[in-house]
């Protein structure tokens, strides 16, 4: 079956959308429907070469691969698959090593292209492969998850994980281009969906609160999906603008684009808590919830911040209230890259659609958590029927 059959009678008329990310190595976007069989193309106007490998995983690769190989082999790339095991525990070295492995078996070289296939987890190592072979050969993402679309594809992180903690190997590596094909989107489940609305719910809170008030009117879900195609690639192109631009003002995250990481340390803690079963935008939205709470009740924001975010965030599916105490996320936070020595930096909202950066001593953080859970919602601590990983279907790993 055709991937865009997927999503069964649809109005495919919109435009495509394409975005251009001015950084240190520029390259585009494109946001659109049937782009899978038309990457062969655009990875060849963007990235040359005679080689490619596309890197995917066992959830993605059987849906789209064969579309993929079929459309570069057409653009006169010689191609081979690689998939590994789909999951965050797999976000690991020993991945890493089959990929580059892989890469060289096939003989590429510099002047060739690595493709990443899947979700955040299949971007993040596949891109680290690419930014480590030869010292760098060029990447082109195609996110196949909505999390994956407006987060981990564009900015250039590559990563993966250590025992320590989450994406504490990686390389600034910009892809070549990235190829967001909505159409992908229909065969995640409404968990996966709503998992990838984190993200997307943060953007709006950090900096776009027109952003905000578009999801409190319409959330994103699979009705809205298969009811106007048109309106989610509008909403995903949207989030790629506001990321563009943070990660072209800063593209080694050296001050605003430690914006983006509003709600994840403390959500970075859950998902290790959680043993990575708990998808990553449903840990970001609890750790959104345990700082806009904590900011609530120190003064820096109004109670209705926290409100209206716990309501957009139920409303989309996500989860609102944590089974873990302050103590054990402090904990798990203290592994947290953007820990300083005895401080870190945290993301405080002042309103919807402003935050600012905070670095706090640690003993201050720990405080701010437990003032954050001292008013959580009496929730279930995740959603009903949680997808068992985030890259079932080309889920996504954090930034």
């Amino acid at each position: 079956m055709a991937h865009a059959e997927a999503i069964g009678h649809l109005d495919w008329s919109f435009p495509m959308y394409t975005i251009d990310i001015n950084c240190s190595s520029p390259y585009r976007v494109h946001i659109g429907t049937m782009l899978l069989e038309q990457s062969g193309e655009l990875i060849r106007d963007a990235c040359k070469g005679s080689r490619a490998a596309v890197i995917t995983d066992t959830n993605v690769g059987p849906l789209y691969a064969h579309i993929v190989t079929k459309s570069l082999a057409e653009a006169g790339y010689t191609t081979c698959v690689h998939m590994f095991e789909a999951g965050e525990e797999h976000k690991r070295a020993d991945a890493l090593i089959e990929i580059l492995e892989f890469i060289a078996e096939n003989e590429l070289g510099r002047k060739d292209v690595v493709v990443a296939l899947g979700g955040g987890v299949v971007g993040d190592v596949a891109g680290f492969a690419a930014a480590t072979y030869m010292r760098g050969i060029r990447f082109a993402q195609i996110p196949t998850s909505l999390l994956a679309m407006v987060d981990s594809s564009v900015g250039g992180k590559t990563a993966i994980d250590l025992a320590a903690g989450k994406n504490l190997a990686g390389a600034f590596w910009q892809p070549s281009i990235v190829i967001a094909d909505v159409g992908c989107l229909g065969t995640l489940t409404a968990e996966q969906l709503s998992d990838g609305c984190g993200e997307i719910i943060k953007h709006g809170v950090i900096c776009d609160a027109a952003l905000f008030c578009q999801l409190e009117q319409t959330p994103l879900t699979q009705e809205l999906l298969t009811q106007n195609l048109g309106l989610v690639a509008a909403i995903i192109a949207r989030n790629i603008e506001i990321k563009r631009d943070v990660v072209v003002a800063d593209e080694r995250e050296s001050g605003l684009r430690k914006l983006l990481n509003f709600g994840h340390s403390a959500g970075h803690a859950i998902e290790a808590l959680e043993a990575y079963q708990l998808g990553h935008g449903n840990c970001v939205a609890l750790g959104m919830g345990i700082i806009a709470r904590a900011a609530a009740v120190r003064g820096v924001c109004d109670e209705t911040v926290p409100q209206r975010i716990e309501d957009l965030v139920r409303r989309h599916g996500l989860a609102t209230s944590c089974r873990w105490d302050a103590e054990q996320i402090f904990s798990e936070a203290l592994h947290d890259k953007k820990r300083q020595g005895y401080s870190i930096d945290v993301v405080l909202p002042h309103e919807i659609g402003s935050c600012s950066i905070e670095t706090m001593d640690l003993q201050e953080f720990r405080d701010f958590l437990y003032d954050g859970l001292s008013s959580a919602a009496n929730a279930p601590a995740v959603p009903d029927e949680a997808p068992a990983d985030n890259d079932s279907i080309g889920g996504e790993a954090s930034r």
